[in-house]
């Protein structure tokens, strides 16, 4: 694949004001052009704020699969200069959860995880799954007799807390507190996180810590057939520290619940945002819905739930012509390499019909463990929906949170025509 060399200096206030643009509602709403122009700067971008972007779907794919280029851990937290950034208690616990953590200790704690979402275990929470989507559908239809009713609020935010509230037998009435605190405590993952936004996700982190720690302690205490317990047993037969065995279920414990929620509610979204926005495509899926696992990776390619993946370097490297130093971080930039004109054909154009492959779930060892939970979730939404609500369109344009890393959208509103 040819490379744009990014040898020349890219002016900081270009880079500065572009990302400043991806943060406000036109860039929320439509980042193509805005990405379109940062890949017009070089494969690899020197950023103002210290460290790489990286542009390209060929550098972005080959550094995520990379058994070398590591992830930002608790030790390379350590290192940085910024403590409000980097040392908060939001950022040193989200560096002991598994997608921030390094060989070994990472291999150690995902051979801990075992394979949950294997297909028989995907069949038994399928049933679930398709009850509640029906009953949130049920409540969405009763709304929509009125007039608008927002989708976000309705369905896309409840099915994924629901799911994963079940599967780790969470009582229903934590749901709300447990969605509102993975809202705030993603802030500390976010590129530009204001100060008042850190002490946001220091305070959901807290509160975070002594739920799971309660529960953890009550699963010890009464053991059941739980995945929590389950990783209780797993951790206690290697692990001669209880202590150290607790704190190791609790981070597992924890990265499910802040994985599975946010970023398949975006996923769930935006496949009813996208859809309702390319009426042909959703007619013809209402047709085929054995396509229905395609239009779901288009989406995933189309607007991932994640804009942006960081990766460390491991030596002093070189990509498409421009040194990256031992311990420096890079952005993936994979909003925009999934937009790449070296890699899609006409990547601008959201088609289901493209069978593209996407970046969404990462890769290598990091390759997202819920990735299957998500697909599924997404396709008992899609296929109760076509199924039951025809005739559905935007009523106003949907809100987005001011992100570039993970995306939310949190309005939806969609009328019945």
């Amino acid at each position: 694949m040819p490379s744009a060399l990014a040898a020349a200096p890219v002016d900081r206030r270009s880079v500065v004001s572009l990302f400043s643009r991806l943060r406000t509602a036109d860039g929320q709403s439509n980042s193509l052009p805005l990405y379109a122009k940062l890949r017009a700067m070089g494969d690899v971008v020197q950023a103002p704020w210290g460290g790489h972007l990286v542009t390209s779907y060929g550098l972005c794919h080959q550094l995520l699969r990379s058994r070398s280029w590591r992830v930002p851990d608790s030790d390379w937290r350590a290192r940085q200069g910024d403590a409000a950034r980097w040392h908060a208690s939001a950022s040193r616990q989200m560096g002991g959860t598994l997608p921030m953590l390094n060989p070994p200790h990472h291999t150690r704690v995902r051979r801990a995880v075992g394979n949950v979402f294997d297909r028989k275990s995907l069949a038994e929470m399928k049933i679930s799954v398709e009850q509640t989507t029906s009953r949130l559908l049920d409540r969405f239809e009763e709304e929509l007799t009125d007039g608008p009713a927002d989708f976000c609020a309705l369905v896309s935010e409840e099915l994924p807390v629901i799911t994963i509230g079940e599967w780790l037998q969470i009582p229903p009435a934590d749901y709300a507190l447990l969605r509102s605190l993975t809202h705030d405590q993603v802030y500390t993952q976010e590129l530009f996180p204001t100060p008042s936004q850190l002490a946001l996700s220091d305070e959901s982190s807290h509160q975070l810590r002594q739920y799971f720690t309660a529960l953890v302690k009550e699963r010890r205490r009464k053991p059941g057939n739980d995945p929590v317990s389950a990783w209780l047993r797993v951790w206690d037969a290697q692990e001669p520290d209880r202590e150290a065995a607790d704190e190791a279920v609790f981070s597992l414990a924890l990265f499910m619940v802040l994985a599975a929620l946010e970023t398949t509610s975006h996923v769930l979204s935006g496949a009813v945002r996208l859809l309702l926005e390319h009426p042909r495509q959703l007619n013809w899926l209402r047709v085929h819905p054995e396509e229905i696992p395609n239009a779901i990776d288009e989406v995933l390619r189309y607007d991932a739930p994640i804009h942006m993946i960081s990766r460390v370097a491991p030596e002093d490297t070189d990509l498409a012509g421009v040194t990256v130093r031992k311990n420096e971080m890079v952005q993936l930039m994979v909003g925009a390499a999934h937009h790449d004109p070296n890699h899609f054909a006409s990547p601008e154009v959201f088609d289901f019909r493209r069978r593209a492959s996407h970046l969404s779930f990462g890769g290598g060892i990091h390759f997202c463990l819920g990735n299957a939970l998500a697909r599924m979730e997404a396709d008992c939404l899609l296929t109760a929906l076509l199924e039951r609500l025809p005739g559905l369109r935007i009523s106003a344009p949907p809100l987005w949170e001011p992100r570039v890393a993970f995306r939310r959208l949190i309005t939806l509103p969609v009328v019945r025509v």
